[in-house]
């Protein structure tokens, strides 16, 4: 039970309070002076009040990289807040928090068991390391068209096939908002006494009402990354890492972190979370009430309009909890992709998070309104009404009712590390079939790459993106973005 008079304090946030309050003859970063040098354009937009705040390392503000103070504080705080033993405040978003995970628990040529599923940012981390992936298919709806979640039973596979592995990383929830059994893959992987990873980005919200999933680290996991800004108050990038247990080295992630946040952090993303902590400690149970309620009513009205539906929980062994505030509206029976969907939602003035061949994702929390649910609704019973009966294009069903390529993929021929710094050559597409890539390709988003460094090339990887493409999905991470050509490793003469 977490002492609520322990818990309203802020004391980042205080203390850049004093700073915001009071006038100072600034002689120190950033060069507008707390925005009394900020151009007229941007004081007209934002006001001038927050740029008071876009301070740096003052006296009794504290440092990122070595708290002790008021940072420490807040830190402490939100490990009480969120169940872990010691948390760190990552601003350069949950990105920076799975590249440490990596870093901190794999070196150079160890194996690390992680989903093919996984989001680039673990592809990167991958890359800095030189670990080794082997990677885990999740369970995949072919209906649907929606990957789950890695299954006990896959992870344990792999621990058997590679017993000298140094941890097992899971995505807990989907960008769907679909939970695996991350308390079997936990048991499992300390099994092995190894440590479960859990890219919790999409699941900060979990720990605050009972009709949500359960969070990662009361299930077993010894670290998760949560993305406080995606479904709580926290400003764009603001997340935090969190650890329990003995089997992460501490000090480890606090060099890792070190070498890959700035030496000048954002006041403004830290005491974003310093306040989302105390808004969750103080209200969060109420909040996710409220969030939970307008979720239910988007899901049951939209359910009702012909021809379309929503993802609901169907127990397996890849999808065993279900983030109701997470709304997956499949639109393929209007003879719609989810990227042609998302587009004219767009001109009704309704913005989803993102789309796929066969549906479109919302994400509804704390900051949406009875007005907001009430405008998607009746975008969708517009949209219904405008493509009852009409025909899908000729070659619609081929190009989405196929498994992603990346299933049947084969593992990297090289490390993705090795190809990545192997020297390059850029070559036509028509040209790139079974050569080594050598850069991160994936539609985006949900950003789970497609092709990445160390992989061969296959025609059916390369059909798949073109129509990916085709259909309206934005292909990232790669030098040409046209898919005109490729990255690859360059081959010997």
């Amino acid at each position: 039970m977490l002492d609520r008079n322990f818990q309203a304090k802020t004391p980042l946030l205080d203390a850049i309070k004093s700073y915001v309050n009071d006038y100072y003859a600034a002689f120190y970063t950033p060069g507008h002076k707390q925005g009394r040098g900020v151009s007229q354009k941007m004081r007209d937009l934002f006001g001038s009040q927050v740029f008071k705040a876009d301070l740096t390392e003052l006296e009794n503000l504290d440092n990122l990289s070595t708290p002790e103070g008021v940072i420490k504080e807040a830190q402490e705080l939100a490990a009480k807040t969120f169940g872990a033993e010691e948390s760190w405040f990552l601003i350069n978003g949950s990105t920076a928090g799975i590249i440490a995970a990596i870093l901190a628990t794999c070196g150079d040529g160890e194996k690390i068991i992680l989903p093919r599923n996984v989001h680039k940012s673990a592809i990167s981390g991958l890359i800095l390391a030189g670990a080794i992936p082997i990677f885990v298919h999740p369970e995949y709806d072919s209906i649907l068209d929606i990957a789950h979640s890695i299954t006990p039973e896959g992870v344990a596979n792999a621990l058997k096939e590679h017993p000298d592995a140094k941890a097992v990383m899971m995505v807990y929830p989907t960008y769907y908002g679909v939970c695996g059994d991350v308390e079997k893959i936990a048991n499992l992987a300390h099994q092995y006494n190894i440590p479960l990873l859990v890219d919790e980005a999409h699941g900060p919200h979990f720990a605050f009402h009972p009709d949500l999933p359960p969070a990662a680290l009361s299930k077993g996991a010894d670290l998760s990354v949560q993305s406080i800004h995606k479904v709580l108050s926290g400003l764009t990038q603001a997340s935090i890492l969190h650890v329990q247990g003995d089997r992460i080295d501490r000090d480890r992630i606090s060099q890792t972190l070190q070498l890959l946040q700035s030496s000048s952090p954002s006041y403004l993303l830290l005491s974003s979370l310093d306040a989302a902590r105390q808004q969750m400690a103080l209200s969060g149970k109420e909040l996710m009430t409220q969030t939970l309620q307008l979720a239910e009513i988007a899901r049951k009205e939209i359910s009702r309009i012909p021809k379309l539906s929503v993802l609901e929980l169907y127990p397996s062994a890849g999808f065993v909890n279900l983030d109701r505030t997470r709304l997956t509206v499949i639109v393929s029976h209007l003879n719609l992709t989810g990227f042609a969907t998302e587009n004219r939602l767009a001109q009704q003035g309704v913005l989803a998070e993102f789309s796929a061949a066969k549906s479109v994702t919302f994400i509804i929390s704390l900051g949406n309104t009875q007005t907001d649910i009430e405008k998607l609704v009746q975008s969708f019973q517009k949209l219904a009404q405008e493509h009852q009966g009409e025909n899908s294009p000729a070659n619609l069903a081929k190009q989405i009712d196929r498994q992603p390529v990346y299933f049947h993929k084969q593992p990297p021929k090289i490390s993705p590390r090795q190809a990545f710094f192997s020297a390059t050559e850029t070559i036509p597409i028509s040209c790139a079939s079974s050569r080594i890539c050598a850069e991160v390709i994936c539609p985006y988003p949900p950003g789970i790459p497609v092709l990445m460094p160390g992989e061969v090339i296959t025609p059916d990887a390369l059909e798949y993106l073109l129509n990916m493409q085709a259909i309206g999905s934005e292909i990232t991470g790669c030098v040409d973005a046209t898919l005109k050509s490729l990255k690859v490793v360059k081959e010997e003469l």
